[in-house]
């Protein structure tokens, strides 16, 4: 059994809906993080093992991490390949040009995701080159397609069409009043035939554990029937699990990097002992930004609508000269008595140079 796993969930015409702190049911992410992640895998794992099994894993991943989960990205079916688009780490490549260039500066900024091929050489390879420059100014300056080169045959400006964001309209109804009040919901469809998309993450295991893998491959299965996100009444959030398998080799030359002097995250991370310990690593050679993540409780057990406590935690793209550990964060309100509630602060992340 390999450590590490890959896995993708194809949404096929199903519809989802991504909420973000902030931000209002008419919008919507592309994609869920590794926090709502965990959280919908452990919903579901307690509807199939019970409150005991729950209870125990919770008490390992305390102690220590059983599992370490990604957030999701988008890949691409095109034909026998598959395209992997990851985050761009919040550093410049080796060789990135200086200079005043706005318009090239904001191509590249633009870039918030890059294929896997192109990710691998700019942070664990030769770096940028001269190529990279010439087709990030052509495009800048023609605001088309610019000159072909290595980034156009990766499709690295290709990431926005691999799904659609649409509004659905809706009308709620007051039980009391019968006053109706119209409002849209923001839902994102992934691309379809010839070529589809749809989200994958990765699992790093800290030992082999073929029980762990079946119960979490299950759970996975359970939430494919049931959706995951919100909508899921309307029918979104339904999907199959299209690849449960070992690192194909391309990836695996990423995650076995042996030169790396930096770790860039795959999912969100949250430790509570950073101010006092982490602070004075976080003033040298690191490269991030905070997200706030909250949002309302979903359990089994209780029927009471409360929001958890809101926790700021480091984001994808971020860079650390450590490799985050990170922790589960209870975020349980002060009025809610059921059972904990924890949002998954354990860091992945991949070596980069």
């Amino acid at each position: 059994m390999s450590l590490w796993k890959l896995v993708r969930l194809n949404f096929g015409r199903h519809p989802v809906h991504f909420g973000e702190v902030g931000i209002g049911i008419e919008e919507t992410a592309e994609r869920i993080r590794s926090d709502t992640l965990f959280s919908a895998w452990i919903t579901a794992y307690v509807r199939l093992f019970g409150t005991d099994a729950v209870e125990d894993l919770l008490a390992e991943f305390r102690a220590s991490p059983p599992v370490r989960m990604s957030s999701t990205f988008i890949y691409q079916q095109l034909g026998e390949m598959v395209l992997y688009y990851l985050p761009r780490p919040l550093i410049h490549p080796r060789n990135y040009p200086t200079g005043d260039d706005l318009g090239f500066a904001k191509m590249y900024r633009k870039l918030g995701y890059l294929p896997l091929t192109i990710w691998q050489r700019w942070y664990q390879g030769e770096g940028f080159t001269e190529g990279d420059r010439v087709e990030l100014e052509a495009t800048a300056n023609s605001g088309q397609g610019g000159v072909p080169g290595e980034l156009h045959e990766a499709r690295t400006f290709e990431y926005g069409k691999t799904y659609q964001k649409h509004k659905l309209p809706k009308v709620a109804i007051d039980r009391l009043t019968h006053a109706t009040n119209f409002y849209h919901t923001g839902l994102v469809t992934f691309a379809q035939a010839p070529d589809y998309s749809g989200l994958y993450f990765l699992l790093k295991f800290r030992t082999e554990n073929p029980e762990l893998e079946n119960r979490l491959y299950a759970a996975f299965q359970l939430l494919g029937e049931t959706g995951i996100g919100g909508e899921r009444s309307s029918g979104a959030g339904l999907f199959q699990v299209d690849c449960w398998s070992d690192l194909p080799p391309d990836w695996q030359q990423v995650v076995s990097f042996q030169e790396e002097n930096s770790y860039c995250l795959m999912s969100l991370f949250w430790q509570s002992s950073f101010a006092s310990e982490l602070s004075h690593e976080l003033e040298n050679h690191s490269y991030y930004e905070f997200r706030e993540r909250g949002g309302w409780i979903c359990s089994p057990f209780s029927g009471q609508q409360l929001r958890r406590q809101n926790v700021k935690m480091f984001i994808e793209g971020s860079v650390f000269p450590f490799v985050p550990g990170g922790e589960l964060a209870d975020v349980t309100p002060a009025r809610f008595k059921s059972h904990q509630v924890y949002r998954n602060g354990i860091g992945l992340s991949l070596p980069i140079k």
